[in-house]
C-alpha cells in the first residue's frame, strides 16, 4: 500500500496505454493502425523466411501474353482448351487443375447458327440436316472439351459472389460439409449469396472443382485463402483444397473443434479441417474464418524462382520440354494483364493468383501450413497484462539506465515468445499492440518521471549532496518526498574515530607530509564508511565522526556501523605495514560507537549549517571512543548496539560509568564474525566470560586462576594486564555488597 499510495501517478499513467491494447485486444476499441503493425510483422517475417526455392512438384501453365498472340484472345474456343487438356495429359501430367471458369456456352464454331438455319431457310433441305448431323461433333466445342475432362484427374474453379441480386450461374459442385455436419456448433466461414461456375455439361463432366476466391485484407494485401466457404447453408471447398484431395485419393472432409483438441479450455471455436480415408486423418490448421496463411515461398511470376511457368502457347501447339510435364502437378491460369488476375501480397504487388494456389498446395502437402488460432486474442491479453505490470510497477522503482534494460528486456521476451510459437508451432500471434504497449509505456513513464518527478529529485540532490554520500543519494532520489532536513528523533547508531599518536607525528612531520598522510589514512576510512552505507557527519582535526540509519533508513545500521569498524581497524593494520616498509610512523586508532535516540537533521546558524546528529547518545559514543586506549583495544561498542548485531562474536570489556552519566553502560569489543572465529578464541572468550562473572562476584581467587589461564592463552593482551592489576588492587579491599562492578570515568 505504502508504494501504491507514492508511485500511483505513475503507476496510473503507465497502464493508459495497457488498457487502452486490452480493449484492442479484447474487441472492444479497433485500432486499425495496431491491426496494420500485425500485418507489416507478419510481412517482414513472412518474406524473410521464404524458402525462395524451386518446387518441381508443380507446373504452371501461363495463359500470358505470348500464348493470347499466338493462339488468340481470350477466351480461347473449347476445341482449343481441349487439345491444352489432351496434350498435358498425353505428357503423362499427375492432374490439372483451372484457376479459370467456363461460365458461358462457347458457340465460336457457329453450330448455333447453322442450327437455326436448319429450322428455318433450309428446314426443306434434308441434305444440309444431314450434313450438319454429321459434322455437329465436331463444331460442338463445349461437348469436346467436356470429353478430355472425362475420367481424368481434373479440378474445376469457380467463383462465389455477394452481390445484392444473388445471381448464380453454372453448376456448383457437391458441398464438402453442411450445418449438419457441425453438431450444432457454428462455423463462421466467409458467407456468399451467389456464383458464377462452370456450365453443365463441363461440370459433369469434371464434378470435382474449387472455389478460387482469395480473402483480401483491408489493405488489399492477399495473405490466406478460405478452405471452405458457405453458400445457403452449405461448405464448399477451395480449389487448393480439391487439388490436395485429388492428390491423396479423395479423402472426406470434417471439422474439429479446439475444444476437442485442448479439453482443458472452455472454447469452442473451430480449428481444423481434417480430412479422414479410410483410418488416416489429417488435420489441417485453420483460423475462426476457416482460412489458412498462404505459405508463400518466394516472389512470384515466372522469375520469380518458385514454380516452373510454361506458355499455354507451348503446350497446344507441342513445344514443350521433354518430360516437363511428366508427373507433374499442373495449374492453368494466367499472368496476362488484361485479364486481370495478379494480386497484392507480401511476396509481391503483382503476384499471379494462380500461384497463390500454388503455395498452398505446397504448403498442405509439405505440412508446412501457418495459422492464426482462435486464441490469439486471449494470448495477446495475457502478454498484455504480464508485460503491462510488469512495466507499470517495476519502472518507477528503477533508475533510467535500468529501465531501459526492463523495457528491452520485456519486448525482448515479447518477440522471442511470438517467433518461438511462429517456428514451432506455426501460430501467427499478434504482437503489435504488446509492443507498441511496452514502448508507450515506456515513454510515458520516463516522461512523467522528467518533468514531473526529476525536479523533487534534484532539489534533494542538491539538499543532502554535501552531506550524504552520493549511493545514498541515488536512493533517495526514488523516493524525495521521504527524506527532508527537518530535525527528527530517531535510533540510530553513531561512530567517533580518533587517529592515534597524530599529536606526536605533528611534531616530527614536515606539514605538508602530514597532510598527506592524514588525507591518504582518512580517504581509506571514508570509502570504508561509505560502501557500508554510513553518513559522514564531520571532520574534526584527527578524528572522524559518522552516523547510520539516516537519512535512509535501514534496520541494519547497528550491523553496518560494526562491520565498518572492523574493517577500518583492519584497514589501519594494512597502512601501518606499509609504514614499516617505508620507514614512517605508525599510526593507531580509536572507535567508540553506540545506538540509541538521536536527533538528527539540518542544524547550525544561518551562516552555516549541517546535517548532524546530536543527543544523549551521541555523547555516549564520543565517551566510549575515548575508552578504547584505557582498555587496549581499537573498538569500544555499547550495550545498545551490541544487542541489536548478531552476527560478531563478542568479548565484553567492562561495566563502565563515563562522566556525566550515572548509569552504568556494558562495553564490548568485536572479535571477530561469528561464523570466521577460531576454536582457541572461542574457548579463550569462554574462559574469559567465567572470569568476569567471577571477579563481578568479587571472587578474587577464582578470578586469579581463570587470569593465570587467559595470561598462558594470550600473554601479550593488554585487557588480561588491565585487570591482573585491578584483581590484585581490590583483593586488599573488603567484600563490599554495595559494589556493581562499575568502573567510573571522570575524564571525557
Amino acid at each position: 500500500m505504502r508504494f501504491l499510495v507514492k508511485h500511483w501517478p505513475r503507476i496510473a499513467v503507465t497502464m493508459l496505454p495497457v488498457v487502452i491494447a486490452l480493449l484492442h485486444a479484447g474487441g472492444a476499441l479497433q485500432l486499425s493502425v495496431l491491426q496494420r503493425l500485425d500485418d507489416i510483422i507478419y510481412d517482414a517475417r513472412l518474406t524473410a523466411t521464404m524458402p525462395r526455392t524451386l518446387d518441381d512438384r508443380i507446373v504452371i501453365i501461363d495463359i500470358d501474353e505470348k500464348s493470347l498472340a499466338e493462339v488468340g484472345r481470350w477466351p480461347w474456343s473449347r476445341n482449343k482448351v481441349a487439345t491444352l487438356v489432351d496434350n498435358l495429359f498425353n505428357e503423362q501430367a499427375a492432374l490439372v487443375a483451372f484457376d479459370i471458369v467456363f461460365a458461358e456456352p462457347d458457340d465460336s464454331s457457329g453450330l448455333g447458327q447453322l442450327n437455326e438455319l436448319a429450322r428455318t431457310d433450309f428446314k426443306d433441305q434434308p441434305s444440309f440436316a444431314e450434313r450438319l448431323r454429321q459434322i455437329q461433333p465436331s463444331l460442338d466445342y463445349d461437348a469436346i472439351f467436356a470429353k478430355s475432362l472425362v475420367g481424368r484427374p481434373v479440378a474445376l474453379g469457380y467463383y462465389l459472389s455477394s452481390d445484392r441480386d444473388a445471381r448464380a450461374y453454372g453448376v456448383l459442385p457437391a458441398p464438402v460439409l453442411t450445418k449438419a455436419d457441425a453438431m450444432g456448433r457454428q462455423i463462421t466461414a466467409t458467407l456468399w449469396t451467389g456464383y458464377g461456375s462452370n456450365i453443365e455439361s463441363i461440370a459433369k463432366a469434371a464434378p470435382l472443382a474449387g472455389h478460387f476466391n482469395p480473402t483480401i485484407d483491408s489493405d488489399g494485401v492477399v495473405r490466406a485463402l478460405p478452405l471452405l466457404a458457405e453458400y445457403k447453408g452449405q461448405y464448399y471447398e477451395s480449389l487448393s483444397l480439391a487439388v490436395f484431395r485429388l492428390l491423396t485419393g479423395m479423402p472426406s472432409v470434417s471439422v474439429a473443434f479446439s475444444s476437442e483438441r485442448y479439453l482443458s479450455r472452455n472454447t469452442q471455436g473451430l480449428d481444423r479441417v481434417v480430412l479422414r480415408r479410410g483410418n488416416k486423418t489429417l488435420g489441417i490448421p485453420v483460423d475462426d474464418r476457416v482460412t489458412t496463411l498462404i505459405p508463400y515461398r518466394g516472389k512470384g511470376g515466372k522469375d520469380g524462382g518458385s514454380y516452373r511457368y510454361l506458355s499455354a502457347a507451348d503446350v497446344v501447339n507441342k513445344k514443350l520440354p521433354p518430360d516437363s510435364i511428366k508427373g507433374k502437378i499442373i495449374l492453368i491460369g494466367t499472368t496476362a494483364p488484361g485479364l486481370l488476375d495478379l494480386r497484392v501480397t507480401p511476396a509481391g504487388e503483382t503476384y499471379p493468383g494462380v500461384e497463390t494456389h500454388a503455395n498452398l498446395i505446397s504448403g498442405l502437402m509439405d505440412g508446412s501450413i501457418r495459422v492464426k488460432p482462435d486464441f490469439a486474442s486471449g494470448y495477446d491479453v495475457a502478454m498484455l497484462l504480464l508485460s503491462g505490470l510488469l512495466l507499470a510497477f517495476g519502472l518507477p522503482l528503477l533508475s533510467a539506465v535500468r529501465a531501459v534494460m526492463l523495457s528491452l528486456v520485456v519486448i525482448g521476451c515479447l518477440i522471442g515468445a511470438n517467433f518461438m510459437l511462429y517456428f514451432s508451432a506455426g501460430w501467427v500471434l499478434p504482437l503489435a499492440a504488446a509492443l507498441v504497449m511496452a514502448v508507450t509505456a515506456f515513454a510515458l513513464n520516463m516522461s512523467y518521471g522528467y518533468f514531473v518527478e526529476s525536479r523533487s529529485k534534484r532539489e534533494l540532490a542538491n539538499l543532502f549532496g554535501t552531506y550524504v554520500p552520493p549511493e545514498l543519494v541515488d536512493e533517495m532520489v526514488k523516493d524525495p518526498d521521504h527524506y527532508s532536513m527537518k530535525a527528527a528523533n530517531r535510533e540510530l547508531t553513531v561512530m567517533f574515530c580518533d587517529m592515534r599518536g597524530f599529536t606526536k607525528m605533528s611534531e616530527t612531520m614536515e606539514p605538508v607530509q602530514l597532510q598527506e598522510l592524514l588525507t591518504g589514512v582518512f580517504t581509506r576510512l571514508t570509502a570504508l564508511i561509505r560502501a557500508n552505507r554510513g553518513t559522514i557527519d564531520k571532520y574534526m582535526g584527527d578524528c572522524v565522526m559518522a552516523f547510520w540509519g539516516a537519512p535512509v533508513e535501514s534496520d541494519q545500521h547497528a550491523h553496518l556501523a560494526v562491520k565498518s569498524a572492523m574493517e577500518m581497524a583492519n584497514a589501519v593494520r594494512e597502512i601501518n605495514r606499509g609504514h614499516r616498509d617505508l620507514g614512517l610512523p605508525e599510526i593507531g586508532i580509536g572507535i567508540g560507537l553506540n545506538t540509541g535516540s538521536m536527533c538528527v537533521g539540518d542544524m547550525g546558524s544561518n551562516i552555516r549549517r549541517a546535517y548532524t546528529v546530536i543527543g544523549d547518545a551521541v555523547n555516549l559514543g564520543s565517551r566510549l571512543e575515548g575508552l578504547s586506549k584505557a582498555y587496549g583495544v581499537d573498538i569500544v561498542v555499547s550495550e545498545a548496539t551490541k544487542k541489536q548485531t548478531t552476527e560478531f562474536a563478542w568479548q565484553e570489556l567492562d561495566r563502565v560509568r563515563v562522566k556525566g552519566k550515572e548509569q552504568a553502560v556494558v562495553i564490548f569489543w568485536p572479535v571477530a564474525p561469528a561464523n570466521r572465529i577460531a576454536e582457541d578464541t572461542a574457548s579463550e572468550l569462554k574462559t574469559w566470560a567465567a572470569f568476569m562473572k567471577a571477579y563481578r562476584a568479587q571472587n578474587w581467587d577464582q578470578a586469579d586462576v581463570l587470569l593465570v589461564n587467559l595470561m598462558r592463552m594470550n600473554a601479550k593482551k593488554y585487557l588480561y594486564q588491565l585487570y591482573a592489576e585491578r584483581v590484585g588492587s581490590m583483593r586488599l579491599l573488603p567484600f563490599d555488597p554495595e559494589w556493581d562492578g562499575a568502573t567510573n570515568f571522570e575524564t571525557k
